[in-house]
């Protein structure tokens, strides 16, 4: 590969990554309606307490199944790793629809340079 082969790959990816971020942007302002992401993300957030409070017990749950009682500090941790996986689950679900657009306008926008650069180094001649 000779040096302006490579520097006009480099550009390529950077300019696929530009247009992956743009993507991402204009999917989220396309799902939002105008609404700040922080309003939407709070709510989401908040929907998701349940779900953590939920894994927080099932992790909890461990200390009344045991017949040992002096793991304290294990059980605390089980409590917390389970109310996180509840809470990280839950609010996956709740944002699913905003990372669809998102992750639908990068495709669609990527997909779409793609095709431009591929033909750029592939002329079609309808000669």
């Amino acid at each position: 590969m000779n040096g302006r082969h490579l520097k006009e790959e480099i550009r390529y990816g950077q300019e696929l990554l530009r247009t992956g971020v743009c993507g991402l942007s204009s999917g989220r302002d396309e799902h939002l309606h105008g609404r700040p992401l922080s309003e939407v993300l709070g709510e989401s957030a908040r929907a998701s307490l349940g779900l953590a409070a939920l894994g927080a017990c099932a992790g909890l749950l461990r200390y009344c199944l045991s017949a040992r009682r002096d793991r304290i500090a294990k059980t605390l941790a089980c409590g917390l790793l389970g109310g996180a996986f509840g809470f990280l689950a839950a609010f996956g679900w709740q944002t699913r629809g905003l990372t669809e657009s998102m992750g639908r306008s990068a495709a669609r926008q990527i997909g779409a340079l793609r095709d431009q650069h591929w033909l750029e180094n592939h002329p079609i001649d309808y000669a």
